[in-house]
């Protein structure tokens, strides 16, 4: 199911693409759109979770410079039956984490230097085990896709945008507001399309997480902490994310912005920890 999942979403943006491109350029445009597409969607494919690590500057670690992690990390990877992931620091104050790559085989957790401090032990172990629940769930492959193309259209639509300012479109008034109409619909739909298709990635799967990761743990309570304190820790410092990469967060990296929340991809927080305590 999630294989298809992903094939929807690559096809809507691959033709939300061409459509961008056709807009302003015609036929060669759709054509150089739909050939741009397929270069992204094997990149996206293949390459995602490099391209989202590096995007943050994540470092791979060792088990001699980390060992309590590596302790953790494999003690849920063995009890998930899963590979040892390859494990990654984010130098950021701000606590959150992440778990990406293609398939199990390939997965790798990412953590902000915040979360490693912030957090207990039983609490960290609760956030690792979600996110390996995540690589187990396979959601990665569609994180990590749809954060990729979704990058592209941004990128696509800002690079249309200050074509028309500078180039100009068309060749009388008329082609040339027809043009601006079109450019207008573009700037609002783009960022607006991206941000929908974030939402296609269910919020159920971060439930679905949540729920697989307390098992793993064994400890509902101990990730149940973690999101409490993360959400306090929201308050007062933001992580520098893109908002393309949001929905791979296990917090909203954005929260406090008014848009991110409004079409935020992830459950509350007091839900999510009400379900935990339940299930505790």
């Amino acid at each position: 199911m999630n294989y298809f999942k992903t094939g929807v979403l690559l096809i809507a943006l691959t033709l939300l693409l061409v459509w961008i491109g056709g807009t302003f350029a015609g036929e060669s445009g759709a054509i150089f759109a739909f050939a741009m597409a397929l270069v992204m969607n094997f990149g996206a494919y293949w390459f995602s979770d490099k391209i989202v690590l590096g995007m943050y500057r994540a470092k791979q670690i060792s088990s001699d410079a980390y060992p309590e992690i590596f302790s953790i990390v494999g003690g849920i990877a063995r009890q998930a039956e899963l590979p040892m992931p390859k494990v990654y620091i984010m130098e950021s104050g701000a606590p959150n984490a992440f778990a990406t790559g293609r398939n199990p085989k390939h997965g790798a957790l990412c953590l902000t230097t915040g979360i490693v401090s912030l957090l207990d032990r039983e609490e960290l172990k609760g956030v690792i085990a979600h996110e390996l629940a995540h690589i187990k769930n396979r959601d990665t492959l569609i994180m990590t896709v749809t954060a990729t193309i979704a990058g592209a259209i941004m990128l696509l639509a800002n690079m249309l945008r200050w074509g028309a300012m500078f180039g100009g479109y068309g060749r009388n008034s008329r082609e040339r507001g027809g043009n601006a109409i079109a450019l207008l619909g573009i700037v609002i739909v783009a960022p607006i399309a991206a941000t929908l298709i974030q939402l296609a990635i269910s919020r159920t799967r971060e439930y679905s997480a949540d729920k697989r990761g307390a098992q793993f743990a064994h400890n509902p309570r101990g990730l149940a902490g973690a999101l409490s304190k993360l959400e306090q820790a929201s308050k007062f410092g933001r992580l520098n994310a893109s908002p393309q990469t949001a929905h791979m967060f296990i917090v909203n990296p954005l929260s406090g912005d008014f848009f991110a929340s409004l079409f935020s991809t992830h459950p509350p927080i007091k839900e999510r920890i009400r379900r935990l305590l339940e299930a505790a």
